[in-house]
């Protein structure tokens, strides 16, 4: 019953309605809150319609596409009346409770579709430019890439049972290090490898203090960003800002051939650079391994049950370590994308949070390799579109266009996934009997 099992002994907190099946507490909170949630995105809306004039015109393809495709115009008004009815339709029938059950993700679908069509809209009627939806869409991958790196990175170690709230500091630490590497060698691949093992290097500092003396996980986690938060910044200080160690190559990039020519869809995502190729090739990668292999099944097992697996000749502390070092290769390569895939240079605390980022997308996909890479993609989605929106000369201020990642993290995370379970044994130490 969407995920949940009720058993008679859990009827308690139960609500049945006439007619209809067995709803939980957890799942009626769930619809209750996405209900709201819709309805005030479709009054808001609504309320938007006083300021809505013209024509909404949306590109796609950028001047630099070899085939143009043409620019889509809509009615402005009307259409931004349309989406905000839906919307208020969907979060009515999530609060009366006609679209529970099944139908509870129609209507969350459409709100969600609902609106971001009708902001889109309101954006760009009667604007001098059009939305650039070519370019809103490539960069949303580009922006996406290092989130997807640091959420696998995040699922290895949970499932694992080890909490890793540190992905941010792995991200600047690696990509430091990918700043040096690359400018003394000017090699990008050096300059990867360097930032893997940095990461590497985090991620072990993480195991020590985590699986073997115990530590709280959680407060680890923020202590070890502190630490690479100052180290960073004390080293670019004192010793790359008055030398030449800060100016590392920056990657092109790399269209596949035939499928870059596809219109439209091979611009946007078949032409993009080697880090973003591995950041998708790296989804199957890590879901083949812990779903496919032996190694996959014992990580999942000493993060489920530890005792259990040790009981059967599992190394649990051996598992655990493999897994956080494993993810730790993923957070640097995500952190050396910071520096190869912008300016070369690193700049202090320049990662602006992605590491949380990465980490909410962890707990949105429910802690699953490929519902975690669509939610940082989501995320990558929602930072992008603050930049593009901004072009339009909108009168929304531009601070709260920047906040929209961090907004739409608070809102996912806190009222639209509902009650997740974690792995039983996530961020709790394992001592052998």
């Amino acid at each position: 019953m969407s995920g949940e099992r009720t058993t008679a002994g859990s009827l308690e907190g139960s609500v049945l309605e006439p007619g209809r099946s067995l709803e939980t507490a957890a799942l009626r909170r769930q619809r209750l809150s996405v209900g709201i949630l819709i309805s005030v995105v479709g009054l808001l809306l609504l309320g938007l319609l006083a300021a809505t004039h013209g024509t909404a015109r949306f590109a796609l393809s950028n001047a630099f596409d070899p085939v143009q495709l043409p620019t889509v115009s809509l009615p402005g008004l009307p259409l931004v009346l349309v989406c905000g009815l839906l919307c208020v339709a969907a979060g009515a029938g999530l609060l009366t409770g006609r679209l529970a059950g099944r139908f509870q993700t129609l209507a969350g679908t459409v709100g969600g579709v609902g609106f971001l069509v009708g902001f889109l809209t309101w954006a760009a009627a009667g604007r001098a430019l059009p939305f650039p939806v070519s370019n809103q869409i490539a960069q949303t991958f580009a922006v996406a890439t290092p989130l997807v790196l640091g959420a696998l990175a995040g699922v290895l170690c949970e499932r694992a049972g080890v909490i890793n709230v540190a992905i941010e500091g792995q991200f600047l630490v690696a990509a430091q290090a990918a700043a040096v590497v690359g400018t003394v060698t000017q090699s990008i691949a050096w300059a990867i490898i360097a930032a893997a093992l940095a990461g590497v290097g985090m991620a072990a500092l993480l195991a020590v203090f985590a699986i073997k003396y115990r530590v709280n996980q959680v407060v680890l986690g923020v202590v070890l960003n502190l630490l690479a938060s100052g180290i960073t910044g004390f080293l670019l200080d004192q010793r790359f800002s008055q030398s030449n160690l800060n100016s590392a190559p920056v990657m092109s990039s790399i269209a596949i051939p035939g499928l870059s020519k596809i219109p439209f869809i091979g611009p946007v995502v078949f032409d993009q650079n080697i880090l973003a190729y591995l950041a998708g090739i790296s989804v199957p990668v890590v879901w083949v391994l812990l779903f496919k292999t032996s190694w996959g099944l014992r990580v999942r097992s000493v993060g489920e049950h530890p005792r259990a697996a040790d009981t059967v000749g599992i190394s649990v502390t051996g598992m655990r370590w493999s897994a956080v070092l494993v993810g730790g290769v993923f957070a640097g390569i995500g952190g050396a994308f910071f520096i190869l895939a912008a300016t070369g240079h690193f700049t202090r605390d320049f990662t602006n949070g992605s590491g949380f980022i990465a980490l909410a997308a962890v707990i949105m996909g429910r802690w699953h390799p490929g519902w975690a890479a669509l939610m940082a993609i989501f995320f990558g989605f929602a930072t992008e579109l603050g930049s593009q929106v901004q072009t339009l000369n909108t009168p929304v201020p531009s601070d709260f266009l920047q906040m929209l990642p961090y907004v739409a993290t608070v809102i996912a995370v806190a009222g639209l996934i509902g009650r997740v379970r974690p792995p039983a044994s996530d961020g709790e130490p394992y001592q052998k009997a």
